[in-house]
């Protein structure tokens, strides 16, 4: 899939135009292989062809939707696949001594109004990735970081201090959102969590979403994790869910709730969790997510919620207010904001009716099938580490 097509709309009420690219950089056609290091890849079952990045190991063939491999798997895959393993571990090693500055930088002073004293934790981790001079750039990422920080501080009562956002266009080195500071960020999210008694906690994340063959064997249902993007992931790596639940899921301890907003392709299960919300006609029911191996917190409850199926695409449109959005994210703010008593299940459903309108605008049914030679679908998922009341009020 070519992210570069871009078919310009216009949204009315239920009918929906929109100027829109996908948050996956797997389908890019690639024109500079220098710059992205690319290999091309064949699909095993359906033998359609593809350019995706050398550090990409694996993805999900968009003709057939099998997975294929790169190289078949080749020495020079499981070398890149050791290195990265290797690098990462190398990176978990520095982030003790880099996490004391970074902290102390950042955190809100003792004694300030926003310094945790009371039962109000509150922390957030907003990350939103542009990727910035390439050829796979993303538009509306910090858009997006801005529309849930206003979220945050205006209906959530997040203290300013408490909210630690990572753009390229910040002064602050540190606030890159490199695989080692976003790695950092979210150890600095849930550090604190044995120290409170309860506490609220927001990862967020906007960019590019991939998949690669299981770390773990047995891990995934798939066979494959998903991972996000850091901005130079082309050197540095992905951040697979494996890394993502470790380092947030599992220290939750009883009294703390971790929210999960991530708004990149192939999200839908991308921090692990153990359950899935299945809606069913007349209502709706959480299903057990089989994997072999489970991963629970340490008694707090986390919740995501992904932009889409773990087999699907998010996009990125212009249809809302002539800006870059991420369709999820505009969606989520607007309907939130909108109901302040809105439920989980609630905000789920009106979120995929939007998608839903879109989808089946006339201008989708006769511009977008013949860009993408297929059906899109983009529909947001809400996963749990524990069955909760999805009636109950969504509250942050």
């Amino acid at each position: 899939m070519d992210c570069k097509h871009n078919t310009r709309t216009r949204r009315k009420s239920t009918s929906h135009t929109t100027n829109t690219t996908t948050r996956c950089i797997v389908y890019s056609k690639i024109n500079s292989s220098k710059l992205m290091e690319e290999t091309t890849l064949t699909c095993s079952v359906c033998k359609h062809k593809f350019v995706e990045p050398k550090s990409t190991t694996a993805n999900r063939c968009y003709k057939c939707q099998s997975n294929s491999y790169s190289i078949s798997g080749s020495d020079k895959s499981r070398k890149e696949s050791r290195a990265s393993a290797k690098m990462f571990k190398n990176d978990e090693q520095n982030n003790a001594h880099k996490n004391g500055s970074l902290q102390k930088s950042l955190s809100p002073p003792a004694g300030s109004s926003s310094s945790f004293s009371t039962t109000s934790y509150k922390r957030a981790v907003l990350c939103g990735v542009t990727y910035e001079k390439r050829v796979f750039k993303l538009e509306g990422t910090i858009n997006d970081v801005n529309n849930i920080k206003r979220l945050l501080l205006d209906k959530f009562k997040f203290p300013n201090d408490c909210i630690r956002v990572l753009t390229e266009d910040q002064r602050d080195p540190n606030l890159i959102p490199t695989k080692r500071n976003i790695l950092d960020s979210l150890h600095w999210l849930v550090e604190d969590c044995n120290s409170q008694s309860e506490g609220s906690l927001v990862f967020y994340f906007s960019g590019h979403g991939l998949q690669q063959p299981e770390h773990q064997k047995g891990d995934e249902i798939d066979g494959l994790d998903e991972t996000i993007c850091p901005v130079d992931f082309i050197r540095k790596g992905m951040i697979r869910d494996n890394d993502i639940n470790s380092i947030i899921i599992r220290p939750l301890t009883e009294g703390f709730k971790l929210h999960a907003i991530i708004d990149a392709c192939h999200s839908g299960t991308i921090v692990d969790l153990s359950y899935v919300y299945k809606k069913e006609k007349g209502g709706g029911k959480w299903e057990y997510n089989k994997s072999p191996v489970t991963k629970q917190t340490s008694g707090g409850l986390a919740i995501c919620l992904g932009a889409c199926d773990d087999s699907q695409l998010a996009g990125d449109s212009k249809a809302f207010d002539e800006k870059n959005n991420g369709i999820m994210t505009y969606l989520f703010s607007k309907i939130v904001r909108e109901d302040p008593e809105i439920t989980y299940r609630s905000l789920l459903e009106q979120i995929q009716e939007e998608i839903g309108r879109i989808r089946h605008s006339k201008f989708y049914n006769s511009c977008f099938r013949s860009i993408f030679h297929r059906k899109i679908d983009q529909d947001p998922l809400l996963s749990s580490s524990h069955e909760f009341d999805v009636f109950k009020r969504f509250e942050l």
